[in-house]
């Protein structure tokens, strides 16, 4: 029996978890782990108890918005943001964890790992935000490039950015 790394077993949870977006321009799911257990998962999508945007529209789109600009014009919730949160909401520290994203993280995202503890990111696809990019460069996080193919050893190392 053949069993996937683990960096491979918590990103195959993340691309799970984006299923569940309700997001009308990209999918995103994270996952937060620690000492290899699940600690909390997010995905992109309405505040809870909110219209979805397929009800309500995506103005992003509607004003042409290049993607990795004005995410303060979105209703939606990032993956990242969800799962911090939702660790919060059941009392749960991610302090030292590491959270798995389909995604790497955009600027605000970025500062509220920095702020809730993370110690490591590791990403499967780029995402156009420079100055996310510059405020980790300034902190210890860990960050790296989840790499299918060259996983093989389990650890998933590729250089990050």
């Amino acid at each position: 029996m053949e069993r996937p790394s683990t960096d491979q077993y918590f990103m195959d949870m993340a691309r799970l978890v984006a299923t569940r977006s309700t997001c009308l321009r990209r999918t995103v799911g994270a996952v937060i782990v620690k000492d290899k257990h699940v600690l909390s998962t997010g995905y992109n999508g309405a505040p809870r108890g909110t219209r979805h945007c397929e009800e309500t529209g995506c103005i992003r789109i509607q004003l042409n918005i290049p993607s990795g600009t004005r995410h303060e014009l979105c209703r939606g919730v990032h993956a990242e943001q969800n799962a911090v949160a939702q660790a919060a909401y059941f009392g749960i520290s991610v302090n030292g964890a590491t959270i798995y994203t389909t995604t790497f993280p955009c600027s605000l995202c970025a500062k509220i790992l920095i702020n809730s503890g993370i110690a490591e990111i590791v990403y499967d696809e780029g995402y156009v935000d420079d100055l996310s990019k510059e405020i980790l460069a300034e902190t210890k996080i860990k960050i790296r490039r989840f790499d299918e193919k060259d996983d093989s050893a389990g650890n998933g190392e590729t250089p990050s950015g």
